[in-house]
């Protein structure tokens, strides 16, 4: 889903990040910028792909390298939502019940094929994704903070799956795929990988005080009006295309704001321009829409909807900031 601009280069704690990323993960600096992206706008993302691309080590050194807690969840069908909330257990010698706590309980959490799971199950997730807490047995108990999903779905297996609701869909920032590499890439996985393991050579390069830091400076990225009615002009048109049966929601707008102002920061800027908007649209909006049935018979797809909407719209021209 590859939509490139030119761009300056990125700040500098997160130029570290990513390139502590790539010594594990070869050629695929689009998908860790984004994933970055996503976590310091405090969303979530959504990767459908392939098995055996890197979705799991992508995942664990991105939280390797931010000092965070990492907790891996494997979706099932007899998956429980006390198996990801945690349960309350009756404790004899102080008679009374003691919360014992589940995976989602840490900062950043691989929900590894999301779509093997019961709705009710997806439910319990999507519960922490949207409030920061869960509820056991009455009882809210807070998340950790930060706290970051980065769910997988292989989008070639249908039997025994349960296709996630639109508004869990909505409830994901990003929706991401990785690819599989080029030839020279590949190659350069069987060079590195022949004879140890990257991954447990990866240290940390930013403290998670550094990361909530970097978090509270993304609200401060500042965003022209024009910039703000462009974004705004851009969701409306998804509501009324005709090959759209239902357009982004007023939560894809929000977020798509918080998205180009993350995006920005990590491009080492504290503003933001039109053209960070044109990038990160089909990645925030695609998933939020339903296509027409015209549009399937005709073979247009919600990614290239967004692009074509993109260029139709007049670009801001004010450049106060920019």
């Amino acid at each position: 889903m590859s939509y490139s601009f030119a761009f300056e280069s990125n700040h500098p704690l997160i130029e570290k990040i990513i390139t502590n990323v790539e010594k594990v993960i070869v050629g695929k600096r689009e998908p860790i910028e984004l994933s970055l992206t996503a976590l310091l706008a405090e969303g979530h993302v959504l990767l459908e792909d392939v098995p055996g691309v890197g979705k799991t080590l992508l995942v664990k050194t991105i939280a390797k390298s931010v000092s965070a807690e990492f907790s891996r969840i494997q979706f099932t069908p007899d998956l429980l939502p006390s198996d990801l909330t945690g349960l309350s257990i009756y404790n004899e010698k102080e008679q009374a019940f003691i919360y014992k706590e589940g995976p989602l309980m840490g900062h950043i959490i691989l929900a590894d094929e999301i779509n093997r799971t019961s709705p009710k199950t997806q439910s319990a997730l999507l519960e922490g994704m949207e409030e920061g807490n869960v509820t056991v047995d009455g009882t809210t108990h807070e998340l950790y903070s930060p706290f970051f999903v980065m769910a997988t779905q292989n989008p070639i297996e249908y039997e025994g799956t349960y296709p996630l609701p639109e508004a869990q869909l909505d409830r994901f920032l990003l929706k991401l795929d990785i690819g599989y590499p080029s030839e020279e890439e590949e190659l350069e996985v069987l060079n590195r990988f022949e004879k140890s393991e990257p991954f447990d050579e990866v240290e940390p390069v930013i403290s998670l005080s550094e990361l909530v830091q970097m978090q509270k400076e993304v609200k401060d990225v500042f965003v022209e009006p024009e910039v703000k009615r462009y974004i705004v002009e851009l969701v409306n048109e998804t509501r009324h295309h005709p090959f759209i049966s239902l357009g982004v929601s007023p939560r894809g707008t929000l977020l798509l704001l918080s998205a180009v102002k993350s995006y920005a920061y990590i491009r080492g800027r504290d503003y933001v321009i039109p053209d960070d908007v044109k990038y990160l649209a089909p990645f925030v909006c695609s998933h939020r829409m339903m296509m027409s049935q015209e549009a399937i018979f005709a073979g247009k797809q919600a990614v290239d909807i967004i692009r074509e909407l993109c260029e139709k719209i007049a670009v801001p021209v004010k450049r106060s900031k920019f």
